[in-house]
């Protein structure tokens, strides 16, 4: 997975094709999205969902082109009043790689105290979140001092964060071959926002 000059397209339609979620449906939005770009680097993540008593699926593409950030995502729906019948809904987003502002990666690597040495375990489970400014979330609480008796109104204290976008996976649910490509995709994503 990750940056290379050789077009990964091909590579891209037969993960998707092997997630066997709607693939013509999921293909035809991707493609869309990449608009004939070359594909350098990619990340299929099939997830399903429960939803009170049924279980729903989605999946979500991301793709890096030389000039692209592309996320892809999907979901399934039952039928409502619009739509008798059940349907999907995909919406793709692309982001310019001078946009991404942030590229954070955590990684949980378990019983950590047994590692030595350069041999450390593949983690079991990673969280790549990607930030550009599109949402920006504001978490605020009340400033307070160190004097347990002061009644002063300090003000608030917050933190601003761009997250517009976050995925995890974990080997448990998903495979530890699924936490690689999710790490070797950050890699790739990371390299190319360099300046």
């Amino acid at each position: 997975m990750s940056v290379t000059s050789e077009d990964q397209s091909a590579d891209l339609d037969t993960a998707i094709e092997n997630s066997g979620y709607y693939p013509a449906v999921v293909r035809s939005g991707v493609n869309a999205a990449v608009a004939g770009e070359r594909v350098a680097s990619f990340l299929v993540h099939h997830e399903p969902t429960i939803d009170r008593d049924e279980v729903r699926r989605h999946i979500t593409v991301v793709v890096l082109t030389p000039t692209r950030l592309i996320l892809c995502h999907t979901d399934e729906h039952a039928p409502d009043d619009l739509l008798p019948e059940p349907y999907t809904s995909t919406s793709t987003e692309a982001v310019k790689l001078s946009q991404v502002k942030s590229v954070v990666v955590n990684r949980m690597v378990a019983n950590p105290a047994s590692v030595t040495g350069a041999d450390l375990p593949a983690p079991a489970e990673a969280v790549l979140t990607i930030g550009w400014g599109g949402i920006n979330r504001i978490d605020l609480e009340p400033a307070t001092c160190s004097d347990p008796q002061c009644e002063a109104d300090h003000g608030y204290t917050g933190v601003v964060a761009s997250d517009d976008f976050s995925i995890r996976v974990s080997s448990a649910a998903d495979g530890q071959e699924s936490v690689d490509r999710l790490l070797a995709f950050a890699d790739s994503l990371s390299a190319s926002t360099q300046e």
